[in-house]
């Protein structure tokens, strides 16, 4: 294969030679979702430990729900009206402190059940309040015509974590108990702070907007104006809602008398996800963002059936596989249409909607699939979901044809928020003759 065409398959690593402040997020992203996916896999095992009950294990999403609604919407007023360094800073500490009361509680005699639940609400609210910021950081430090690229960049640290976190969980929790899992979290952490300590500041727009309702309701009307925008967030949520089985896996393994894949299952969608992000670089080139939003999602809905009807352990992860694909695939999609057509000043409340699209839909999901299991099985549970994900985008599809129809090239909100950063790029560069400009954290 020659050179011109394997450049043109691997990932795009144009964002990480052009921004200082996403190598350090690259860096961060990596250590955190480690240490974090050791910890959400060891969390629902000791509750399925302490309990051997698949309701007790959905009942994370539904004791996860609250918090990460209001403070996602929270956050994302927050994120436009303070230094978004600081926010991030701030919250990865708090992270950090909940998965030290995860290991202290791992460590009694007999640990007890209700700090679990406790921890799972602090870490979503937490969440909550820290991924408007994160998100809405990247559109300020990487540059307008790299944003498919860093999203895809992005994907791979995601990606990474998904693997070798549950991967290692599984093996861990099995010779060593939850005590270490939660310990390599802790020190994930600490790492992850002193790396988010070295970002610039990213203060907000014109002095910010006090966050508040009318912030609140003035992003969320932003974005039911936008078909666009509107299309990606449901497609996500349905998807998720229907066809989100984390919490039914260890019964899944169970049945297939393969317990010892357990660590597997959960990391096989990340393989997918992993693959198709190595194999990324065709995506600068894509112009109809909104297909790619559609076609993931249907495909993650058709693996998830398929992964429900097979009883041999190695189909249902290349299933499972498939289906980390289609999600890949997809979020790679809405990320780039998020980050291409958001103003600057509006960033961060769409940010906590996006948090909420992406995030409020999993928890509905594994309240969803645990309660269907315990009603009809776990089988059903998957082949069903999967279906009314498939079902589902595709009715919404039909509903919003602009997504469908989404060109980078010509749709209005992308080519404004081109000039405008291609504006700023010009005015950085005319102040520093001479210099090679990296994107500023700063830049509107």
């Amino acid at each position: 294969m020659s050179t011109p065409r394997l450049t043109a398959v691997l990932p795009d690593l144009a964002p990480w030679r052009s921004s200082r402040d996403f190598r350090l997020l690259f860096y961060q992203g990596t250590v955190t979702f480690f240490g974090s996916f050791m910890a959400m896999i060891a969390l629902p095992l000791q509750i399925k430990h302490l309990t051997d009950s698949p309701l007790a294990v959905g009942a994370m999403g539904a004791v996860e729900l609250v918090p990460l609604v209001v403070c996602g919407l929270y956050g994302g007023a927050l994120a436009d009206a303070v230094d978004r360094r600081r926010l991030i800073l701030l919250s990865e500490a708090g992270l950090g402190v909940l998965a030290l009361a995860l290991l202290v509680n791992s460590l009694l005699p007999e640990p007890l059940l209700w700090p679990l639940y406790v921890v799972a609400a602090g870490v979503s609210a937490l969440t909550g309040l820290q991924r408007p910021a994160l998100d809405s950081l990247m559109a300020r430090i990487v540059p307008h015509d790299q944003l498919s690229a860093a999203a895809a960049l992005n994907g791979l640290r995601y990606q990474f974590g998904a693997i070798a976190g549950p991967a290692l969980a599984g093996v861990v929790v099995a010779w060593a108990g939850y005590a270490p899992a939660y310990a390599v979290t802790v020190v994930g952490f600490v790492v992850s702070v002193v790396l988010c300590g070295r970002l610039r500041p990213a203060p907000p727009v014109g002095g910010g907007e006090k966050p508040s309702l009318r912030a609140i309701a003035e992003g969320a009307r932003y974005a039911w104006s936008r078909p666009v925008l509107l299309g990606t967030y449901a497609v996500d949520m349905a998807a998720m809602f229907f066809a989100f089985p984390n919490a039914i896996l260890p019964f899944l393994a169970d049945e297939l008398d393969a317990a010892w894949a357990l660590g597997l299952m959960y990391a096989a969608g990340a393989v997918g996800s992993l693959v198709l992000g190595m194999t990324s670089g065709w995506v600068s080139r894509v112009r109809r963002h909104g297909l790619l939003v559609v076609f993931g999602a249907a495909a993650w809905g058709l693996a998830i059936a398929a992964a429900g009807w097979f009883s041999g352990i190695w189909l249902v992860l290349l299933c499972l596989a498939v289906a980390g694909a289609g999600d890949m695939l997809s979020g790679l999609g809405r990320a780039t249409i998020w980050n291409q057509t958001i103003p600057e000043e509006l960033r961060g409340r769409l940010a906590g909607i996006e948090v909420l699209s992406y995030s409020v839909g999993p928890q509905l999901g594994q309240v969803r699939a645990g309660t269907m299991a315990g009603w009809t099985g776990t089988r059903p549970a998957f082949w069903s979901g999967g279906l009314a994900c498939v079902a589902s985008v595709g009715l919404l599809a039909a509903l919003l044809p602009k997504l469908i129809s989404y060109d980078a090239h010509t749709d209005a909100d992308a080519l404004a928020r081109r000039a405008a950063r291609e504006a700023t790029d010009t005015a950085g560069a005319a102040k520093e003759p001479g210099a090679v400009k990296e994107p500023d954290a700063t830049a509107v």
